[in-house]
C-alpha cells in the first residue's frame, strides 16, 4: 500500500472510519513490529481527522507508559488509578468524556485538550496490554461513531498481540 490515505471529502465520522479500517489493515497486515504499527495508526488517525492528540499508553514497569503518538509533547507516565488512560485501564472499557475539566482526576498534559476518548487494547488472555487516547480541542467532539470505529481499529492490534 502507498503511504498515503485516501479519505472521502465531506463525509461524516463513520464514513471516514470506514474508509480508514481497511487503509490502516493494510499498513498494519504485513508488518510485524508493534512500535511501526502503533506509529502509523496514530498517525493515519490525527491524518484523517486532525485529532489534537492522538497514541497510545502501553502497559510497562507497573503503569501506562507514553508509547507512539502523534500531537504535541504528552505525559510520559501514567499511574493505572489516574486520569481517563487510567480509568479505561482500570475498569477495562471505552471511556468517553465531553468535558476533561468535569471528569475526577484528569491529568491535564495540555490545556488545549477538552474532551477525549480512551479505548483499551486486550491481550488475547484478557489483560490490557496499552490504551488508546484520543484527545480533542473542541468540548464533547467524540460520540458512538468514534467508539465504534476506533474499536474496529483496536480489533486490529488486538490480533497481532
Amino acid at each position: 500500500m502507498a503511504e498515503e490515505l485516501i479519505i472521502p471529502a465531506g463525509a461524516g465520522r463513520a464514513m471516514v472510519y470506514e474508509a480508514l479500517l481497511p487503509q490502516i489493515n493494510a499498513l498494519v497486515e504485513t508488518e510485524s513490529d508493534l512500535t511501526a504499527n502503533l506509529a502509523n495508526i496514530a498517525a493515519a488517525l490525527k491524518e484523517a481527522f486532525s485529532f489534537f492528540w492522538v497514541g497510545f499508553y502501553l502497559v510497562k514497569e507497573g503503569q501506562l507508559v507514553l508509547g507512539p503518538f502523534q500531537g504535541p509533547i504528552a505525559c510520559t507516565r501514567i499511574p493505572f488509578h489516574k486520569g481517563v488512560c487510567g480509568a479505561s485501564y482500570t475498569r477495562k472499557e471505552t471511556i468517553i468524556v465531553p468535558d476533561v475539566e468535569a471528569f475526577p482526576g484528569h491529568i491535564a498534559c495540555s490545556s488545549a485538550s477538552k474532551s477525549e476518548i480512551v479505548l483499551p487494547v486486550f491481550h488475547r488472555n484478557g489483560t490490557v496490554a496499552m490504551v488508546l487516547d484520543v484527545d480533542s480541542d473542541q468540548m464533547n467532539d467524540f460520540g458512538d461513531a468514534d467508539a465504534a470505529g476506533l474499536q474496529q481499529i483496536i480489533a486490529l492490534i488486538e490480533r497481532k498481540l
